[in-house]
């Protein structure tokens, strides 16, 4: 029988980054999942709850868990988003509620996609290709909330024609975005940035690939601004073959 998954498509992957989505689908339905989309979905409730607005977060989350009570699987391209409920959603309802119990339920089912890829499918090696040198950023949110440093790189490793190359500092340097920090520290988060960029660029990659979608933003952005020949893609971009060789880089 196929994994049915639910497809949390995060906020950022719905609005600016719908290729990233499209194609966690079709990583997902390759390796031989019934996915689905639930059309209710919304935000997972992050900004409110950085921002510290947890009355607000808190019925977001609701919505949430009412949205993917009924799911076999809950899969998101995004280790942000993913954590949130994971990890902070259980900081927003008392021990002991409905929704702490429903929150335990659903938070074990609920993977980045990697994960899901790596520790649930037990698989590798997708067959993807992609011939050139390819940079791994690890955001913040996988690696420390979610604990995550192998999955992305298992899968990476095992593309056929690819050079891994190594970032300097690539997982104790945060790329600067941070959600709302990068519209509240302006200034700090575009100087982080600069610091990545740079180390991306002395790698020799040809592309940067992440989990996060908001990191990508930041850092594609950064990379466009200063004429970078590196560019930004979403991991399952490269694992399904969407990512352009280097000589097709204009």
């Amino acid at each position: 029988m196929p994994r049915k998954v639910s497809l949390f498509v995060t906020c950022l992957a719905d609005q600016v980054m719908t290729q990233a989505a499209w194609a966690a689908v079709e990583l997902l339905e390759k390796l031989g999942c019934q996915v689905e989309v639930p059309m209710g979905q919304t935000c997972c409730g992050q900004p409110a709850f950085n921002s510290g607005y947890r009355n607000e977060a808190r019925e977001v989350a609701r919505h949430w868990l009412e949205t993917f009570k009924h799911a076999q699987y809950i899969v998101s391209p995004s280790g942000s988003c993913t954590s949130m409920v994971k990890v902070f959603y259980k900081d927003l309802f008392e021990p002991g509620s409905p929704e702490a119990r429903e929150i335990a339920r659903l938070a074990a089912r609920t993977y980045e996609l990697t994960q899901f890829i790596v520790w649930e499918l037990g698989r590798t090696d997708v067959g993807a290709r992609y011939r050139g040198k390819v940079a791994y950023h690890a955001s913040c949110h996988l690696l420390r909330e979610l604990g995550e440093r192998h999955a992305p790189r298992g899968l990476l490793e095992r593309v056929q024609g690819a050079e891994l190359v190594s970032i300097k500092d690539s997982e104790t340097v945060c790329c600067g975005f941070g959600g709302t920090f990068s519209v509240k520290m302006a200034d700090l988060s575009a100087a982080m940035l600069d610091e990545k960029l740079a180390a991306l660029e002395a790698s020799g990659a040809d592309c940067v690939v992440a989990c996060d979608a908001g990191c990508l933003l930041h850092i594609g952005g950064g990379l466009t601004r200063r004429g970078s020949r590196v560019r930004a893609f979403h991991i399952a971009e490269l694992l399904t073959g969407r990512v352009p060789a280097p000589d097709a880089h204009v």
